[in-house]
């Protein structure tokens, strides 16, 4: 963890330097285990992460505000069945033994962790309304993040920023139409809605953040049409900062990296680098890649300048108009 803060507190001097009103991190930016215990023994509350709090310092001490992804450990209690009947055998139980019988809920307790992404302000403060925790988990070939991670509850309202309202998903959210349409919809015409319906209708994102760990096949495959199917449909800003190469010496784990700005046309403005095969061609295990992050990957940046102009421009030159 402290090998990242220090690489995370660089990047932020050197977005400070460079002019940057905000740093975007990737997704559990603090750590990538090597197993499941390990992920959960690392994790610290935010209040007393080292990690969080070195990063609020070097925020204030650049003014300059962070997105950032983090483990969050939250404890979760167990639900058991026991007993349970089934009408189609059996006749049916009076309310007493159905009561009884049907479930049953133990007092026992473990604690999982949340994948949360959090927002830093340029003094250094959290932003409390701006926590996320991501809703749709990973479950993937031997990779397993719901064994050991608690899917969030809700969606985060979009909040404003110094660069326009932020709609925060995480990683394998990139899948879901539904969570990028439904932080970035408009108001509901008021010819056609109640004043009510107005009134609790949330301002729409003007910019999606994906902050992720793709892994090399899926990235490959499917990480840049996603990024801009979600920017084209949604007709918004997506930045999508990406974890980029082998996590740890030896360590299976590789993310495909290739962070990503894209504008709301759906143009590909900022694209860092990646990882490559660097396996030599003549070893025996022909066939076999070995990859690793391209030379300069790690620690690279990259800046843009977000237009809002551009996010109405694209909004009124093609309306969409939903009937869904």
């Amino acid at each position: 963890m402290a090998h990242n803060l220090e690489q995370c507190v660089r990047l932020v001097s050197k977005a400070a330097a460079a002019g940057a009103k905000v740093l975007f991190l990737p997704e559990a930016s603090d750590y990538i285990a090597t197993s499941g215990a390990e992920s959960l023994a690392l994790a610290k509350p935010v209040a007393s992460s080292p990690f969080v709090t070195g990063l609020q310092s070097a925020a204030a001490k650049h003014s300059l505000a962070v997105h950032v992804g983090i483990h969050v450990p939250v404890p979760v209690a167990a639900i058991a069945k026991s007993s349970v009947v089934n009408p189609l055998l059996t006749a049916a139980p009076q309310p007493s033994q159905e009561s009884s019988s049907t479930t049953a809920t133990t007092d026992s307790v473990t604690t999982k962790l949340y994948n949360r992404t959090i927002w830093i302000n340029e003094d250094g403060s959290l932003n409390e309304k701006a926590a996320y925790d991501k809703l749709h988990l990973f479950d993937y070939a031997t990779l397993r993040e719901s064994a050991n991670t608690q899917a969030g509850a809700a969606f985060t309202p979009p909040f404003p920023s110094a660069l326009g309202r932020i709609g925060s998903l995480i990683c394998f959210d990139l899948r879901f139409p539904e969570a990028a349409l439904y932080l970035t919809k408009p108001p509901p015409a008021t010819s056609s809605s109640s004043a009510l319906a107005q009134k609790q209708h949330q301002e729409p994102a003007q910019i999606l953040l994906y902050p992720s760990a793709f892994t090399v096949p899926t990235g490959r495959a499917h990480w840049e049409v996603l990024l801009r199917s979600r920017a084209i449909e949604t007709q918004s800003w997506v930045i999508a900062a990406a974890q980029v190469g082998r996590h740890g010496e030896g360590a299976r784990r590789v993310s495909y990296g290739r962070s990503m700005v894209v504008d709301p046309w759906g143009r590909v403005v900022v694209e860092l680098k990646g990882v490559r095969d660097v396996s030599n061609p003549n070893d025996a295990s022909e066939g076999e890649e070995v990859l690793e992050a391209e030379d300069g990957a790690i620690g690279e940046m990259g800046l843009v300048d977000i237009d809002l102009g551009e996010w109405e421009q694209v909004r009124q030159k093609m309306p969409l108009v939903r009937r869904t």
